[in-house]
């Protein structure tokens, strides 16, 4: 094969490939679609929703002190699991990204030795009592906001009572749960 033979396939290849490139420059200068003034659609929903009337309200929160007398130890083990990444529950294990929660029902908040506690929840002061234990565990950033904790909470009030009869439990003196009769609602 000589030169000429190789110009000829060099002039094909760059003649298509000059061809191609022409093509789709003229064919996007010719079918650009306008861009719309505002992307997506509107979905209008009227505010007391399809039938006019008012949206339900979210169900009132049932206070811990009812729900801690029928809390299971056992269904709280199970939902500790999920904590057990970042926290320690045995005496003395020490500390992992969060603190030991060993005795930690009743304990001063931010007062694990050796911790670096946010200055959020070192400003919180008092104690983990079952109520604080509670909304911190609805919703830790709501609850103390700046927290380095980045869980997002349990939203189901049956695993919190049952989550908080657990870590009573891991206590050399667990403090006493709420008796039925004393939790029931005034009227």
């Amino acid at each position: 094969m000589d030169s000429f033979e190789l110009n000829k396939i060099a002039g094909a290849v760059l003649g298509t490939l000059t061809l191609t490139l022409g093509l789709g420059i003229v064919s996007e200068i010719l079918f650009t679609p306008e861009a719309p003034a505002k992307p997506g659609y509107e979905i209008a929903v009227p505010e007391g929703g399809a039938t006019g009337q008012a949206a339900p309200k979210a169900a009132a929160e049932v206070p811990i002190a009812q729900l801690l007398p029928t809390a299971s130890v056992e269904k709280g083990a199970n939902v500790a699991k999920r904590c057990a990444s970042c926290h320690n529950f045995a005496e003395g294990a020490g500390a992992k990204v969060g603190p030991d929660l060993y005795g930690v029902v009743g304990r001063k908040k931010a007062s694990v030795a050796g911790f670096a506690y946010s200055s959020a929840l070192q400003g919180k002061g008092g104690d983990w009592s079952f109520d604080d234990l509670n909304a911190f565990l609805t919703n830790p950033k709501a609850y103390v906001p700046g927290t380095a904790m980045a869980f997002a909470g349990i939203p189901k009030e049956s695993e919190r009572a049952d989550l908080i009869a657990y870590l009573n439990t891991l206590s050399h003196s667990p403090l006493p749960l709420p008796k039925a009769a004393d939790a029931a609602p005034a009227k």
